[in-house]
């Protein structure tokens, strides 16, 4: 891959790092995107400020990299993310043998906001699930399959991404179970209740079959063409449901997600057991959760104590 505005160390690094990013490491095409887009920046700077080779990165650059990020107005968020990126970057380096030292050991990343993701009511849910068609009638085998992946989503809590790699082999209906194949390739599975195997069942009874064709293969859920759905297929459904509703800031699947573990914690699940259902690598990702509850029973107190 050419780099011309890079020197030519700073490219073959960001090349090997990228095939690093798509072997070893095994994440998203999403991820590895937001990576190599981060790293390409970070060597970008470096190389403005006179930085001829890997050898010769400070921890000053990378600050200074962020601060200039910080003054375009980046969140932070995304500048815990680009932190983590330089961070990853570095640690490789130092076990590839490119540089003598870690430079970006403590770099620290700033503190996400306070924000919490967009959570759907439980009527909300209801309104949606209601708008969605019931069991298959002829020539609405995709408002069928509308339905299974909508159910599975709330059901499940897994991501976009999971749900269209599905194959139909990674159902248990006997039960009503999954397997998920998530980040990093790591594989867990994943409980579901009785309307989403409902809305399964009917799919593969009745909506898959008329859609299926040569090259349909294992996947589970599928196009109009009878190839594997893709997520913005799936993207574009859940808006187009959360748009309906017109009371609801909540976009894109991952409300669904977010949607499906504080409802489980609301109703008193484990901690753990929430993380290991949404395939969470560190337990103080899905902790967000407990957060998002206590700020709904904070609302609640509010509104219905007569003293609060």
């Amino acid at each position: 891959m050419e780099h011309e505005e890079l020197p030519r160390e700073f490219g073959n690094a960001l090349d090997s790092f990228a095939g690093y990013l798509s072997g070893e490491r095994a994440v998203s095409a999403h991820t590895r995107r937001a990576y190599l887009g981060d790293l390409r920046s970070l060597l970008g700077h470096a190389a403005s400020e006179g930085v001829a080779g890997l050898k010769d990165l400070e921890l000053g650059t990378f600050r200074r990299w962020l601060g200039s990020q910080s003054s375009a107005g980046a969140s932070r968020a995304t500048l815990a993310r680009r932190s983590a990126t330089a961070r990853a970057f570095t640690a490789w380096a130092l076990r590839e043998e490119l540089i003598d030292a870690d430079p970006a050991l403590r770099l620290k990343a700033p503190k996400r906001e306070g924000s919490l993701p967009g959570v759907l009511q439980a009527s909300q849910l209801t309104r949606i699930f209601e708008g969605l068609v019931g069991p298959a009638t002829e020539g609405e085998p995709l408002a069928v399959r509308n339905r299974a992946m909508v159910e599975l989503l709330y059901a499940t809590g897994i991501r976009v991404g999971e749900l269209t790699g599905l194959d139909v082999d990674d159902l248990d209906p006997d039960r009503r179970t999954l397997r998920v194949i998530g980040k990093g390739n790591k594989e867990r599975t994943v409980p579901f209740g009785v309307p989403a195997a409902v809305a399964i069942d009917d799919w593969l009874r009745c909506g898959r079959p008329a859609l299926a064709k040569d090259n349909s293969g294992p996947a589970l859920f599928l196009g109009a063409r009878g190839g594997r759905v893709d997520q913005r297929q799936v993207r574009a459904l859940v808006n187009a449901l959360f748009a309906a509703l017109g009371d609801t800031s909540a976009s894109g699947p991952h409300a669904l997600r977010h949607t499906a573990a504080t409802h489980l914690l609301d109703g008193g699940a484990d901690l753990r057991a929430v993380q290991e259902i949404l395939g969470h690598s560190s337990l103080a990702t899905t902790q967000i959760y407990t957060h998002v509850s206590v700020d709904r029973l904070r609302k609640s107190y509010q509104q219905a104590h007569p003293r609060a």
